[in-house]
């Protein structure tokens, strides 16, 4: 069986809305590939100055900074074997994209993880 973190990821063309709902999605089973690329797009989302981030406030700016840096340290720190914390993380990208995913509900996403 492979690692949560090694599994590949279809190359279908999709616009970045629709690949983060994607990778969001409860049933899909995260990648290496998809967490690098959330983070990523958060890093794109951030330079840009996106409105819906600009939004936020201060507070929960930093949330969003700290699940992110959670992640980076996470990919840094364990290079593969995050099967047994797939859940977890999946919440740390959820988390970290915070403000970029309308459709989501945060509260929803914090019971279920919990």
């Amino acid at each position: 069986m492979s690692s949560a973190m090694s599994r590949p990821k279809p190359n279908a063309p999709q616009s970045p809305e629709a690949r983060l709902e994607h990778i969001l999605n409860p049933s899909h089973p995260l990648c290496r590939d998809d967490i690098v690329w959330v983070l990523e797009y958060i890093k794109k989302k951030v330079t840009e100055e996106d409105p819906r981030l600009m939004d936020l406030p201060q507070p929960r700016l930093m949330q969003n900074f700290r699940y992110f840096a959670d992640i980076s340290l996470m990919l840094i720190q364990r290079r593969n074997g995050f099967d047994q914390e797939a859940d977890r993380l999946k919440h740390w990208v959820y988390e970290a994209a915070y403000g970029l995913h309308p459709h989501r509900s945060a509260d929803a996403a914090a019971k279920k993880n919990r």
